[in-house]
């Protein structure tokens, strides 16, 4: 197993804890104080992570470019976030956590137009049952 693919597998796993802890967290608070504790605790991780693994050298290569794109992949990371939370705080946390999901489709339309990737038709299929799934569950069928 590549070492990229064995970091997927990881992300995935914590991802799925995350919703279900976070459903817990919610109880009796609005989704949207939960969203924002929830967001603390991910910047001080984040930033002690930071200062570990990132080499000060590296900083100074921060362009504009990288200012823009990764500012621009925050806005939509924290709306995602908004728009989960609150899902989550009235949805069963298996439905939403599944639906979230659908991103993957999302994700590999955009990286085909904007970043021109190669879709294969293995891909547009695999990308097929994933819709059907996310049709399946949410209409509880």
């Amino acid at each position: 197993m590549e070492k990229w693919m064995a970091y997927a597998f990881i992300s995935m796993f914590f991802a799925g804890f995350t919703s279900v802890i976070a459903k817990m967290g919610l109880v009796g608070i609005s989704g949207e104080l939960g969203l924002t504790i929830r967001t603390l605790f991910v910047c001080g991780f984040v930033l002690v992570f930071a200062w570990w693994a990132v080499p000060s050298s590296e900083v100074a290569s921060v362009g504009s470019r990288n200012l823009w794109w990764l500012g621009l992949s925050g806005v939509t990371t924290a709306l995602s976030w908004i728009f989960y939370y609150k899902a989550l705080k009235v949805g069963d946390v298996a439905t939403v956590a599944l639906i979230d999901k659908g991103s993957v489709v999302v994700a590999m339309v955009l990286a085909g137009l904007v970043l021109r990737e190669v879709i294969t038709l293995r891909m547009v299929m695999g990308a097929g049952l994933i819709v059907i799934g996310l049709l399946v569950i949410a209409r509880k069928l």
